[in-house]
């Protein structure tokens, strides 16, 4: 059982989320602090991809209370800019969780995630 200072060092050595993201994202945010030994650059893209979470989260809501679609000045129909805000958000996220290798469990021989079909070079 641990003492009550290994406890504290621990708490004190497992940081803080940042305070602008959402309860849940925070949440997962620390959970991959506790699951994962980050380096300080890895940090900053956990964050990021925290942020582009949030931010489809955010873009998302809007779209469902407002629609898909506006009518702008001249009486025609256009895509909400918040389709562009989700589609890039999530895109952000998924690219930023591929390179912080959370969706494959590291081992000695892989330390990165296959390489796509797409990217791979054929002589």
């Amino acid at each position: 059982m641990d003492s009550p200072k290994v406890r504290d060092m621990a708490k004190a050595t497992t940081p803080l989320p940042p305070r602008h993201l959402r309860p849940l994202t925070r949440k997962w945010w620390l959970n991959v602090h506790e699951t994962h030994e980050l380096e300080p650059h890895h940090v900053r893209l956990l964050t990021l991809a925290c942020e582009a979470f949030d931010r489809a989260g955010a873009a998302r809501e809007i779209i469902s209370s407002q629609g898909m679609t506006y009518i702008d000045r001249h009486g025609q129909p256009r895509a909400r800019p918040e389709i562009a805000i989700e589609r890039d958000s999530r895109i952000a996220f998924a690219r930023l969780v591929r390179e912080l290798d959370l969706d494959v469990a590291t081992t000695p021989e892989a330390s990165r995630p296959p390489l796509l079909v797409r990217n791979s070079r054929t002589a």
